[in-house]
């Protein structure tokens, strides 16, 4: 029994040596003292020292004087994509809807399922390419005046919706681009306040 024992343990040496080491032991007095706040307890099989695991800087490196928020140009390619993926979805319904209508005199054939297709297909390539350049023109002025105001608050919000509605529909002439810009001006009064609407309940505000 004695050299079994023996030879297990002489096993167990020879295995940690070939890996550079044998396993570290602890007490369990040793590992009562370690904190371990947000794990779950650790196997005891597990020859793993719990000091290692636990993080207690952050989890990224970021360079010196960045924000940890996104700013108005790293949210432009979302905000185009999304903006451009529900344009599509929205001309899809849309025209299948439209093609539904026109063709309900048709019966199910060839040539109608052809014509709500060609429906669907136009409809959705429209409301992308429209609402993409909505947002294209948003996320320009509002990168444009965060650079040059150096600054990242509501004023940048509402400014840059109203410029983007006015120049939206600027080929209607003066008015327009006046009614343009009114609607930016609502639209993004809107959102600056639904941003802020934490803040004025009392709780933190959310991020742009």
């Amino acid at each position: 029994m004695d050299n079994n024992t023996q030879e297990s343990g002489g096993f167990k040496g020879g295995l940690g040596s070939l890996f550079g080491g044998g396993t570290p032991e602890y007490s369990n007095t040793e590992l009562a003292g370690v904190p371990l706040t947000g794990m779950s307890p650790l196997s005891p099989y597990l020859n793993v020292d719990p000091r290692y695991l636990v993080q207690d800087t952050d989890e990224f490196i970021l360079p010196t004087g960045a924000n940890k928020t996104r700013g108005r140009f790293e949210l432009a390619f979302f905000t185009i994509g999304g903006c451009c993926i529900t344009g599509a979805a929205f001309g899809t319904l849309n025209g299948l809807r439209m093609g539904l209508m026109e063709t309900r005199d048709m019966s199910w054939s060839k040539p109608r399922n052809v014509q709500i297709l060609n429906m669907v297909t136009r409809q959705g390539a429209s409301w992308a390419n429209t609402l993409g350049s909505v947002a294209l023109l948003y996320s320009v002025f509002g990168v444009a005046f965060e650079k040059a105001r150096g600054a990242e608050d509501d004023i940048n919000t509402v400014a840059a919706g109203t410029l983007t509605g006015m120049l939206f529909k600027s080929t209607g002439g003066l008015k327009g681009a006046t009614r343009g810009g009114l609607v930016g001006l609502a639209m993004s009064g809107l959102y600056a306040l639904y941003n802020n609407w934490g803040h004025l309940k009392g709780t933190s505000p959310s991020h742009y």
